[in-house]
Order: structure tokens, then sequence, then C-alpha cells
């Protein structure tokens, strides 16, 4: 029989009920009404912005959307338990932590437009834009705590991940590095059971957090779906790594609602009734359930929530379709920190090329 330890954390059941976890419980216990509202909130906005943006691809205004549908209470969870000076490192779908750090929602969709390089300036928020290389955030966020950790700096990190990517070598020579370097940083696997059409069981025979002790690290599971459970487990890694104590592994078990991408189509590979079983643990109906039994739920936040939910896509919408185009030279920009004579030289040959004269004078 597993040990405690091997089970799922849950705070609050998909009928709203709470359980009883003192140890976990202890660690959200400022969390009164009104904070568990404030999440509710953020997490319903997450989705409208989402539901938003995966519409504007299917009008043709995006390239591509990659939706969150189900993960809210992952992502809206976990960001609610970072300071302000610790660093995301993001893959490509974590529009709730975006939001909850802090990215105005009209960037959200610079770069799936193909408007920009990049949405928000991470330098802003202390968190990277969307990274489409499978797994490789990882090394960054444990090198950039490293390198924190060397300057002095008593900061967290956290690479948020999804179960297809813990089978990348990027994500495995991470977990080496920080393990045994004792880097403080959080590596926070989001799994929804399915990379894009494989399924999680053929990435990983045993739960992904038991990997990581192997690698000399506490690894511990959480519903997923439930945001205060989500946020006990990272305010406790959180805390561990800011103290010196080296990194975690936190595996939120959720679900992808939709499709891996808006190219997608996930009718193709898993059933119905499995998408309806995971909507009877849907994170946001959970908390409203929570807030509806213990009397926090009147008619006036719901109408605040939805108000504030639909004026936010509202200007998602209108800052997509207004966008401008950015200018050609733009490409150049941000690729490296510092001026490169190689950047240089291709900005002028582009420069050349746009104006009719390809090789300018010398050719």
């Amino acid at each position: 029989m597993p040990g405690k330890s091997e089970y799922p954390v849950q705070l609050v059941q998909p009928d709203g009920r709470r359980v009883l976890d003192r140890e976990h419980a202890a660690l959200v216990a400022d969390i009164g009404p009104e904070q568990v509202r404030a999440l509710y909130e953020d997490m319903v906005v997450a989705r409208r912005i989402d539901l938003e943006a995966t519409a504007l691809q299917r009008q043709g205004q995006l390239g591509l959307w990659a939706p969150m549908l189900g993960q809210e209470a992952a992502q809206v969870g976990s960001a609610h338990a970072l300071h302000p000076d610790d660093y995301v490192f993001c893959s490509y779908r974590e529009t709730a932590v975006a939001y909850c750090r802090g990215v105005p929602p009209t960037d959200l969709t610079r770069l799936w437009r193909g408007a920009a390089h990049h949405c928000w300036d991470p330098h802003a928020v202390n968190m990277t834009n969307p990274n489409i290389v499978v797994g490789s955030q990882g090394l960054h966020a444990t090198g950039y705590a490293f390198a924190a950790h060397m300057d002095g700096a008593e900061i967290a990190t956290i690479a948020y991940f999804g179960d297809g990517a813990s089978s990348q070598g990027d994500l495995a020579e991470a977990l080496g590095f920080a393990a045994t370097w004792s880097a403080p940083v959080v590596f926070f696997c989001q799994n929804n059971q399915w990379a894009i059409s494989a399924p999680v069981r053929v990435q990983s025979a045993t739960p992904i957090a038991r990997r990581a002790h192997g690698y000399g690290m506490p690894g511990r599971q959480v519903d997923g779906n439930d945001v205060l459970a989500v946020l006990a487990v990272t305010r406790q890694a959180i805390a561990r790594a800011r103290a010196g104590g080296g990194p975690s592994f936190i595996e939120a078990l959720t679900y992808r609602m939709g499709p891996h991408t808006t190219a997608d189509d996930p009718t193709r590979y898993r059933s119905a009734a499995e998408t309806e079983q995971w909507a009877r643990r849907d994170p946001i109906d959970r908390i409203r359930r929570l807030l509806e039994r213990e009397g926090h739920w009147d008619d006036a936040f719901d109408r605040q929530v939805a108000e504030r939910s639909d004026a936010v896509a509202a200007a998602v919408r209108r800052a997509t379709i207004d966008m401008p185009d950015p200018a050609p030279s733009e490409l150049f920009d941000h690729v490296y920190t510092t001026p490169h004579p190689l950047i240089t030289e291709q900005r002028r040959a582009y420069a050349e090329y746009l104006a009719g004269d390809p090789g300018g004078s010398r050719a």
C-alpha cells in the first residue's frame, strides 16, 4: 500500500466539501473567503481570455493558440504562491500564470498573431515568454536559479512543463543539475493526461512525481483541479527553495479539456466519456461549490465576475484585431542582448532587399 505521501494532496473535493488534511490546510490558513473569491475570479477571467483567444484563432485573427481550458486551478493556485521577485519559466500554455503575474491581457496574443517575437516584457513581470521548444525551460530555470543563488538573491524560480515534456532529455539534465547543485527551482509538471495524442501512460510507468526521488529531491502529487491544494503545495516548495533547501518537484494532476493547440482535433484520439468524466471535476465549479456551501456566494459577486471577464475578453479582442503589423526591421530586434555584427549585417541586407536592391551597390 502506498504511504500517505504517495496520495495526491487535496483540500477541496469536486462537490465543494473540504478535506481534513491539517498539514496542508495550515499552509493556506490565511486564505479566507475574500481570498477564495479572488482565486475564483482569476480562474474565471483566465478561462474567458482563453476562450476568446481560441475564438479569435478560429476566426482567422491568430495563427495559433494553445488552450488551457481545464487547467485554471493548477496555474492560478501555483501563481498565487509566488513572490514578486521569483522568476517564472513557462512553456506555451501558461495564460493564467501570465495573467496572475500582471501581464496585460491585451499583450497575450502578440506572438500568436505573428506581430512580434514575444508577448510581453519578461523583466516587467519576472516571467519568460511562451517557449515552444518542449522541455528546454527546465534548463533555463535551473541556470537562472543557480546564478541568482551565487549572486546572493534569496529567490526561487519555477519551471512549468507538461507530462510530455517530462520525457525530454533537457528536463532530465535540469533535474540532475538542480539536485546536485541545490538550485532553488521548483519543477511544476501540469500532467494534463495527454501529450498531443500520446496518453501519459506512454510517458511514465510510474507517477511522474516519483522520478524526483531518483534525483534526490522531494516530489509530490497534488490534485491539480483543486486551487487551494495547489496553492498549499507550491507555497511549501517555494519556501523550501527560497530558504536554501534546494529544488522540489510537483506533479499537478489535471486535464486538458480542449485540443493541444487549435491545429489539433482531440476527438481523434480520446473518448467523449473520458472528457465528460473530467468535466465533472471542473476546477472552477469546485470552488464555486465551496463558496456556496460555506455561504460566501451571492448574485452580486456572480455578476461582478461575469462583467469583469467579459470586459477583459472584449479588450483582448479589440487589441488583437487592431494590432498593427510590425515594421520588417523589427525581425532583428531583441535577438541578442548586445549589438552583434552578424545581426547588423543581416539587418542591412534585408533592408536592401526590401528596397529592391539586393546586395546594394556592391552587387
